[in-house]
């Protein structure tokens, strides 16, 4: 049987979870996702976790945050005067928004905070500092 190694293309069904249980993601009623081990298109954590796998095989990875989307970072969040965003956009707890960068990169940002006077925004991946859980199961190697 052919196992998973570095530069193979898979398909695999999966359903990620935080550690509360919570799920985040799922393949479920879509097609398989298909990426090429190592090559960057998924976490470290899942590339690591489908070496030595064989099609039709089931497994669970619990992926440390350092190995997902790394941990959050506080100089991510901005805290800025409410004035500043203009008043036909939602300030909602979880909304997410885009900011341009000074180099002219837009940033996407979710709205954290809301207070009278301020709006703090995070710029960090929703599931940075978070530990993963992927229940998984490879349906193809090529």
């Amino acid at each position: 049987m052919t196992e998973v190694k570095s530069g193979d293309t898979v398909r695999i069904h999966y359903t990620g979870k935080l550690t509360d249980g919570s799920v985040f993601d799922s393949s479920d009623g879509r097609e398989p996702l298909e990426f090429t081990v190592g090559s960057g298109q998924v976490i470290e954590g899942m590339d690591a976790g489908l070496a030595g796998m064989t099609a039709g095989e089931k497994k669970t990875l619990n992926i440390p945050a350092d190995q997902a989307y790394g941990p959050s970072h506080d100089e991510a969040r901005q805290t800025i005067p409410r004035e500043g965003i203009p008043d036909d956009i939602p300030l909602e707890v979880g909304t997410q928004l885009q900011m341009q960068a000074p180099t002219g990169e837009v940033l996407p940002v979710t709205v954290v905070e809301v207070t009278e006077a301020t709006v703090t925004l995070d710029a960090n991946h929703p599931l940075a500092g978070k530990d993963l859980i992927f229940d998984i199961e490879l349906v193809s190697i090529n």
